[in-house]
């Protein structure tokens, strides 16, 4: 008989426990995107679920077995979960942010967090003061060819930076929804794509010092634009440019980084569903290379969150981010009133 010595026993370690969370919002992407994701993440669990229309709320909460729901957000938020995910108009992140970091909840907000770079600045600093995680909703950055890219550029595989460019186009004719009401969205394109794009830019080229921008009403017509576009100066040196829009049936959506020694491109990770992105590196000297991989971007923004709450770690997208991206959406905004 052989006995193995304690010394030599191998003990696995006990898994941390789940992440509990609060939803904010109960809007399409809600319904269709999120929700049906974090149900299937293990070590996270839906509590409680937040809507100002009470039938709206009580839905979802049965759709996606959380134990409670309200339409009175005081309420909401005494709920014993760690996390909310606030995902409502944008008019209301702000309130919402502050009060749930004085809940003591970690806090994840879609973009743009709030209505001015004012009260994104005051967010940052309520979190910090109550010792709570504040996360942006930059899901796009979380797509693995996005990741490996951004590894290649770190390392110099392509040379210096010579420019930057990202296009995110989509046909969304003006409707009820929020984003065509100026004083609950803050406006269109611009805040809605371009935040994405503006935080592409920065996390490729670095931080922006200058900016030239326009926004339009191209197609429709409503109180928000439909178009928008800039062009950027990087503080290390090269440009950077993006185009977005709510008017366009067919584009190809992706990001460009142009380097002295190659060029690295990635298509179809932005406004499409259930399709492979593309990455493609092309260096001096080398053969051209592709890659395709299929990624749901929200999965793994959910188990980044999971690790840095439960791990006490650093979140991979702070408010800080958010906050430089409102203020160069300001400049634009400023630059074409």
């Amino acid at each position: 008989m052989i006995i193995t010595s304690p010394s030599k026993l191998i003990m696995k370690a006990a898994l941390p426990r789940k992440l509990k969370w609060g939803v904010a919002g109960c809007g399409n992407y809600v319904e269709t995107s999120f929700l049906p994701v974090l149900s299937l993440v293990q070590r996270s669990k839906l509590i409680s679920v937040f809507s100002h229309d009470i039938k709206r709320a009580e839905f979802i909460a049965g759709k996606f077995g959380a134990q409670k729901y309200s339409n009175n957000f005081q309420e909401f938020i005494k709920g014993d979960f760690d996390i909310v995910y606030i995902a409502g108009a944008n008019v209301n992140h702000y309130e919402q942010v502050i009060e749930s970091a004085k809940a003591g909840k970690h806090v994840v907000c879609e973009k743009p967090v709030a209505m001015n770079s004012n009260q994104i600045q005051e967010m940052i600093e309520t979190c910090k003061e109550n010792n709570v995680s504040f996360s942006v909703n930059f899901t796009h950055r979380f797509h693995p060819l996005v990741l490996k890219s951004k590894e290649l550029v770190d390392n110099g595989i392509i040379g210096k930076i010579v420019s930057v460019s990202g296009s995110f186009n989509i046909d969304y004719p003006p409707n009820d929804n929020f984003r065509f009401k100026k004083d609950l969205s803050g406006g269109g394109a611009l805040r809605d794509l371009g935040s994405h794009m503006i935080d592409m830019l920065r996390l490729f080229g670095g931080e922006i010092t200058d900016t030239k921008g326009f926004i339009d009403n191209i197609v429709y017509k409503s109180e928000v634009e439909d178009f928008a576009s800039a062009v950027v100066r990087f503080e290390k040196g090269g440009y950077g440019y993006f185009n977005v829009s709510y008017n366009s049936n067919k584009s190809f959506n992706r990001i460009e980084i142009l380097g002295h020694k190659g060029i690295i491109s990635i298509d179809n990770f932005v406004g499409k569903k259930n399709v492979s992105a593309k990455l493609i590196i092309n260096l001096q000297g080398e053969a051209k290379k592709a890659f395709r991989k299929r990624a749901n971007k929200v999965s793994y923004m959910i188990k980044s969150l999971q690790r840095t709450v439960l791990k006490n770690q650093q979140t991979l997208v702070p408010g800080d981010d958010a906050l430089k991206a409102m203020r160069i959406i300001e400049e634009i905004e400023k630059q074409c009133r």
